[in-house]
């Protein structure tokens, strides 16, 4: 297993992983198999996207502002409870394919850590299986 730190830099970003998972991978030799992508993080996730026009990643964290926002009625006395949603709605793990030496992704696809309650210092677990 290897682990990725991250530098968030505000409290809701989109911060793009590709290169280092495909690095990991890569290093793995691993030719066919899958990679597992895993944030222990609660008030962040993990999300598979276009990575070719940032307006994308500015749409989706203004749709989910307005889903889930900041300063919402909620019980969580900490001040992120939004963040927590916005964690679960994008999840924790993605399972990416392996196919020669290399990530299964579509053209436009990025790997992305989502930070909801930064800046943080954050950390990713990539482990790869395969033959």
């Amino acid at each position: 297993m290897e682990t990725i730190s991250i530098s968030t830099r505000t409290r809701t970003e989109f911060v793009e992983i590709s290169s280092k998972v495909a690095e990991i991978v890569r290093k793995s030799k691993v030719k066919e198999g899958i990679c597992v992508v895993f944030c222990p993080h609660t008030t962040a996730g993990l999300t598979i996207n276009e990575n070719a026009d940032p307006d994308v990643q500015a749409d989706i964290l203004n749709s989910l502002n307005k889903l889930v926002p900041h300063n919402g009625n909620y019980s969580h006395v900490e001040g992120n409870a939004d963040a927590h949603i916005k964690a679960s709605l994008m999840g924790s793990s993605l399972n990416i394919l392996i196919k020669n030496g290399g990530l299964v992704l579509g053209t436009w696809q990025g790997v992305f850590l989502t930070e909801f309650d930064g800046p943080r210092e954050r950390k990713v677990y990539v482990e790869v299986a395969g033959k």
